[in-house]
């Protein structure tokens, strides 16, 4: 494992990746915690080393008639991350829009992933010393840091750490001293502020 990555997607997650059966936002988090961690990449060549086996020994069956079409459009699609080297930055397929101010020290840009299922995806920037409310999901949340850090309950999070939340988790999370943390985020559903207070300013939260 990297030194520096503690946390990593799970085992289930990089195989779903594997077989390419993520919907594109989640799969866009794990190609960017991929591009920064060499033995997660080792996995999913693993997992894809093992469906391709499996694939041999399956009996042939028909093809529908526009099989090769949609098999070139994903191969098109697909961005491929060798295991011992670390490819081009993923973003580079995707516009990203201005940074604009969610709350004090917190700043949010978008992703151009298609939005499906109640998912968005987005960058988020808070500024060292920056305590997150306390909150909890509707859906999941997964997020990749890409510079600085951030802790919680289950923590320290820093550049390449993988953050697999869902809506049976609830967090914290303050940004460590030193730089701004920058993270990049998948959130299908809501955020649910728990104290009274984030209650009631809920209505305010644009995320």
């Amino acid at each position: 494992m990297n030194d520096h990555i503690t946390h990593h997607p799970s085992e289930e997650t990089l195989a779903l990746y594997a077989a390419g059966t993520l919907d594109q936002a989640r799969a866009l988090i794990v190609s960017m915690h991929l591009a920064r961690c060499p033995a997660c990449r080792e996995e999913v060549a693993r997992f894809e080393a093992v469906g391709g086996a499996l694939l041999e020994q399956a009996p042939a069956v028909a093809m529908k008639a526009d099989a090769l079409e949609v098999a070139l459009r994903l191969i098109e699609n697909e961005r491929v991350l060798p295991a011992d080297t670390a490819q081009a930055d993923p973003l580079d397929d995707y516009a990203l829009g201005p940074w604009r101010w969610v709350g004090p020290g917190v700043r949010q840009r978008s992703v151009s992933v298609p939005e499906a299922d109640g998912i968005k995806v987005f960058m988020l920037k808070a500024a060292p010393g920056t305590r997150l409310p306390h909150h909890k999901h509707s859906g999941y949340e997964w997020t990749c840091v890409l510079e600085g850090a951030f802790e919680h309950a289950f923590g320290r999070y820093g550049p390449g750490d993988f953050d697999e939340a869902d809506e049976t988790m609830e967090h914290k999370p303050t940004v460590c001293e030193g730089e701004p943390c920058i993270c990049i985020v998948a959130l299908q559903g809501n955020i649910r502020l728990q104290s009274r207070l984030g209650r009631l300013l809920q209505p305010l939260i644009r995320l």
